[in-house]
């Protein structure tokens, strides 16, 4: 099991009350979204940020990192690599929230392509849920060939969800977003999505917007004044 770590952004007001992990996507690693977090801060500045990187080189961008590997031929891939790739991610999970001493229920997930695949799979699989998974320009991997009545049985907790997808998205259709909250409605997980208007596979201030003012809700904290 590959060991991963990745870029850190301390707590603002300097002890760790929330944990937000950043998921990247396919060919980018950590250091892509970390600066999310200095965009939140001001709403969360009780929360620790972390980007890991993800575990192996990409092979169509060696500058890069993936979670798995894509060669967009086998129908099966995306399903082997969440499983390959989930043990790894849950680990770190684990071992952060050890490192704040914080429960699951103070962690947030936010993901982004391949990163969203990965922080659905692996945060409806945990023990204990998660205050809230995030997802921007992804979707939810099933297994090839089985409805989403299948996910039913696999689940282990519901965390609340928010799916954030371009109209104009060209790598992930914006058609996933759809098929992926129908399949965590038939599974009886919350779900929230937002259309980003004229927005292709990336993320737009207003997606931001909403993705940190979600995280707020999703802590239990006041509504940003």
């Amino acid at each position: 099991m590959a060991s991963i770590d990745g870029p850190r952004l301390a707590p603002r007001s300097g002890r760790a009350r929330q944990l937000v992990v950043f998921l990247h996507g396919y060919g980018a690693d950590g250091n892509d979204l970390i600066e999310i977090g200095r965009q939140w801060q001001p709403w969360l500045p009780d929360a620790a940020f972390v980007a890991p990187h993800a575990p192996e080189a990409c092979g169509m961008a060696p500058m890069g990192r993936q979670w798995f590997p894509l060669t967009f031929r086998d129908p099966h891939e995306r399903w082997r690599g969440v499983n390959h790739a989930g043990p790894s991610l849950d680990a770190f999970l684990s071992t952060e929230l050890e490192r704040h001493d914080l429960p699951a229920s103070k962690l947030a997930l936010v993901g982004f392509s391949q990163g969203t695949m990965m922080a659905l799979h692996v945060a409806l699989r945990r023990p204990a849920p998660v205050a809230a998974v995030l997802g921007y320009s992804g979707m939810l991997v099933v297994e090839e060939g089985k409805g989403p009545e299948s996910l039913k049985s696999q689940i282990r907790s519901k965390p609340p969800i928010l799916l954030v997808h371009g109209d104009r998205d060209d790598v992930i259709p914006v058609e996933a977003l759809f098929m992926t909250s129908d399949a965590l409605g038939v599974a009886e997980i919350p779900c929230q999505w937002h259309l980003s208007a004229g927005v292709a596979h990336g993320i737009d201030a207003e997606g931001l917007r909403h993705g940190g003012l979600f995280l707020t809700q999703s802590f239990g904290l006041p509504y940003p004044g």
